[in-house]
């Protein structure tokens, strides 16, 4: 099944894709790769899902902030290539979890960006990762991450 047809039945709507707020583009294509720059888990209501992961933030929520940014992701790709049905398969992600000292489920954090990739792409979805935790993440968020696809040629 085609990721677009998959998005559909899972009755996923992805967001709008905002301009970026500093000095860089949110995506560049590089003959059959594309890098999606790092996002944050951006509320309806315009902010960021914001505060410590471990401390002010439990796993759960910390999870669902990682989906969202996934959903982020998801929207710039297909700005990018007009469909992610050209997306051939997730190469890599980095995953950066703004963790209270001592915290170390970042794995589980970023789970819910991994898991919707699986989802929407199948086994093409699964990926090289790396989840690590930050002293801190740019406005306070919970989570960021980045993302590597291989285009079809």
């Amino acid at each position: 099944m085609s990721a677009e047809a998959r998005l559909k039945e899972l009755g996923i709507v992805l967001p709008d894709v905002p301009a970026p707020v500093a000095n860089y583009v949110p995506f560049r294509l590089h003959r059959d790769t594309l890098y999606l720059s790092g996002q944050g888990p951006r509320q309806p209501g315009g902010g960021y899902s914001t505060g410590l992961v471990g401390k002010d933030v439990d796993v759960a929520r910390a999870y669902q902030d990682a989906r969202t940014v996934g959903l982020g992701l998801l929207a710039v790709a297909r700005r990018a290539l007009g469909s992610l049905d050209r997306v051939d398969y997730v190469v890599k992600l980095l995953g950066m979890v703004n963790g209270a000292p001592g915290f170390g489920e970042q794995p589980k954090v970023i789970n819910g960006c991994s898991d919707l990739l699986v989802e929407v792409f199948g086994d093409a979805g699964r990926h090289a990762r790396s989840a690590v935790g930050m002293g801190s993440l740019p406005n306070n968020m919970t989570v960021e991450i980045e993302a590597i696809l291989a285009v079809k040629p």
